[in-house]
């Protein structure tokens, strides 16, 4: 007969390393996903999460309610999406002048979650998408901000709990 042995941290899968990591190893885990202390604490208090569509769930419902204030600091903490290396520098001139369009109208970095575009595609569906969000308003840019952090979030997640890397490198 067989005999059962429990995982080691080393061996054990992602969701059930983050469920029983210690708080703060936890916390930096989500930290690096979204930088926001409440969104955070909200995630590692209410471990263990039986899968990883709980804590996707749990970590959308969290997003939904980040305060003024929490989105803020999150904003703060984002880098803007990196280029692909071999775009033209025409291009790279372009996006630099709408991203420094945007962040002197709206005071934080242009964020845009580009998962599940080509390089290729990326890059104008950036430009594209900062044009337009140029025209909105500062609320109803908070709202797009917001909704593109917890998209952002959302796939970091995914990525470093499917043992794909740090919640950190994932635009």
């Amino acid at each position: 007969m067989p005999v059962q042995t429990r995982a080691t941290p080393a061996t054990a899968a992602p969701l059930e390393r983050f469920n029983t990591a210690p708080a703060a190893e936890a916390a930096q885990t989500l930290l690096a996903c979204l930088h926001s202390h409440a969104w955070t604490h909200r995630l590692v208090a209410h471990r263990p999460y039986p899968d990883l569509p709980a804590l996707l769930a749990a970590a959308d419902e969290a997003a939904y309610d980040l305060s003024p204030d929490d989105l803020t600091e999150a904003l703060t903490a984002e880098t803007r999406p990196a280029l692909p290396e071999d775009t033209y520098a025409a291009a790279h001139t372009a996006l630099s002048a709408a991203h420094a369009a945007y962040e002197s109208r709206f005071g934080h970095v242009f964020v845009i979650s580009l998962d599940g575009l080509s390089t290729n595609e990326a890059l104008n569906h950036v430009l594209a998408a900062i044009r337009s969000r140029l025209n909105n308003d500062l609320d109803d840019e908070r709202l797009v901000a917001a909704e593109e952090l917890r998209h952002l979030a959302r796939g970091r997640l995914i990525s470093t709990l499917r043992g794909a890397g740090n919640c950190a490198t994932s635009h």
